[in-house]
């Protein structure tokens, strides 16, 4: 597999991550952990079955350390997210989080030949301020400062991007072996859920289409794309594309009716098109000073 291909299949995280709010909210009543659990369990078992059906269960294996970064990472992620949102304004923690891209465009200059680029850092901070526009409207609404939900959404892109870069490490482990982690990930939130939570099974037939979503695309095929596109595609570009998540997500919001267009939201856009051209060095004046 070329790095190229690699990268686009990382692209296709991010498409599949612009359903996730949606499927979110349709997820309705459904607790926080017991949803993790559920869209893990479901993702694990998706992974599972398309790797039987090819004969290629022998890959589903993961070694000690990688199982181990999986659990780090989308399950500490995902746990610090639906702790931030539930301690702080959700549009102030989800700007925070999406810090995760900027990050994995830092550390990517850690990896082996990765140097950091004037266009990845300039792609990466225009795609910020896209994000940080996106939601304007409603950032320090609360007025109240500084808070422990702040700082548990920082935490959280911290632990995503750290992941991601990190996962470059153990490009010799087959995507496949998430399954086994994503189902050990399923454990520790059902855990969590039991400790913290009410389980709520009497689902409307929304809530349930909400869950198998999360499960099938966010969640499964979603961290499958990602961690190919981490161990053997352009792990910069991809962090300034991911930018994209949160403005197509509110695209997909809008067109089924979840939220209202706004001018905000064509100017995000906008500067998720320029960062995107600028990362991947279309811009030809970025180019040119690098090479100075």
């Amino acid at each position: 597999m070329t790095s190229r291909t690699a990268t686009l299949i990382g692209f296709c995280a991010i498409l599949l991550w612009s359903t996730l709010a949606l499927f979110t909210a349709m997820s309705g009543r459904v607790p926080p952990f017991q949803l993790v659990g559920m869209t893990f369990v479901i993702g694990g078992l998706l992974i599972l079955a398309i790797t039987a059906a090819r004969g290629e269960l022998r890959r589903i294996r993961p070694t000690l350390g990688s199982f181990a970064l999986g659990l780090y990472g989308p399950f500490g992620d995902t746990a610090l997210y639906y702790a931030a949102v539930k301690t702080a304004p959700p549009a102030e923690a989800n700007l925070i989080h999406y810090l995760w891209p900027l990050l994995i465009v830092l550390f990517a200059a850690l990896l082996p030949g990765g140097g950091l680029k004037l266009r990845h850092l300039t792609g990466a901070l225009i795609g910020l301020a896209a994000t940080a526009l996106l939601i304007s409207g409603s950032l320090g609404a609360a007025g109240g400062g500084i808070s422990l939900g702040h700082v548990l959404a920082a935490l959280g892109a911290f632990v995503w991007a750290s992941y991601s870069v990190a996962s470059r490490r153990f490009a010799e482990v087959p995507s496949e072996s998430l399954s086994v982690t994503m189902l050990g990930c399923a454990i520790a939130a059902f855990a969590c859920h039991l400790a913290f939570e009410t389980t709520q099974w009497s689902l409307t037939a929304v809530e349930w289409a909400g869950a198998l979503g999360l499960g099938l695309g966010s969640i499964g095929l979603a961290f499958v794309c990602w961690d190919i596109g981490m161990k053997r595609g352009d792990v910069a570009f991809l962090g300034v594309a991911s930018y994209a998540a949160p403005v197509l997500s509110t695209l997909v919001l809008v067109l089924t009716g979840y939220a209202a267009a706004s001018w905000l939201l064509a100017a995000s856009c906008m500067l998720i098109v320029v960062g995107a051209l600028v990362a991947s060095g279309v811009v030809p004046a970025l180019k040119s000073r690098q090479s100075t």
